[in-house]
């Protein structure tokens, strides 16, 4: 099922592009925030089939370990940080390759995407009210305490990186309307981000859905294949209510 991705160049970086056989008839566009390992679906036959059989388009921009932050990332480029670069890049070549624009564009996100997927929502919800983030490593900023040397260097401290995490980007007035995520409680590293998050956004009265319950193999791609298709059916069905919403 490979044959169906290809690689595309979206402001001199690549990105992998899936197109279905028979385009969905409402013109959703799916974008794939890749993990810190840069893993990507162009082989992974479970996400594949997923996106044919909703015949939903991806796009799946690569920019290297920057966390998909605001901030400056040499390792993907010296003047453009993530966001940045996802914003003003990629959704315009969205736009213009398949006149699709929010809210009929839709954020899907694994591990480090996973909590990119979440911070864009939160941070910009008017532009990404859609976003489902799997095993969501929200609490990135604890691995400066590992050393990590590309968050390292950019963020000054701990403190710093853990201000700008998705959590602390949560408005209680202006929030995504269609947000799921989930993470596996054997999960040890990222499971009590996960659940602090569910837990506050339950005190504020936030609408959201996770499974925070489901298990099978911690964190990894077995846990993300096995928790591929309840995310993607979560994105089709807020696509839709985004559809039919009445402003």
């Amino acid at each position: 099922m490979s044959t169906s991705w290809s690689q595309v160049d979206i402001d001199g970086h690549g990105a992998d592009l899936f197109i279905p056989s028979s385009m969905n008839e409402n013109g959703y566009v799916i974008v794939y925030l890749h993990g810190v390992h840069l893993g990507r679906l162009v082989d992974n036959d479970v996400y594949t089939r997923l996106f044919e059989q909703h015949r939903l388009p991806v796009v799946a921009p690569m920019t290297m370990r920057s966390w998909w932050t605001d901030r400056i990332c040499e390792e993907f480029d010296e003047g453009i940080t993530a966001e940045a670069y996802l914003l003003e890049r990629v959704i315009p070549w969205i736009a213009e390759r398949f006149s699709a624009a929010p809210p009929g564009i839709a954020l899907l996100g694994t591990s480090m995407g996973g909590q990119g997927a979440l911070r864009f929502a939160f941070k910009h919800p008017r532009t990404f009210p859609v976003a489902a983030g799997i095993s969501p490593a929200i609490d990135y900023h604890l691995r400066l305490r590992e050393a990590d040397e590309t968050l390292a260097a950019m963020y000054r401290d701990e403190e710093q990186a853990r201000q700008d995490t998705a959590i602390l980007h949560v408005h209680p007035l202006n929030w995504p309307r269609n947000v799921w995520f989930c993470c596996d409680p054997q999960d040890e590293r990222w499971f009590d981000s996960a659940d602090r998050l569910q837990m506050k956004l339950s005190s504020m009265g936030i609408p959201h859905a996770c499974d925070l319950t489901t298990s099978s193999g911690g964190h990894g791609w077995d846990y993300y294949n096995h928790m591929a298709a309840p995310a993607i059916g979560f994105l089709m069905r807020a696509l839709q209510s985004e559809r039919l919403r009445v402003v």
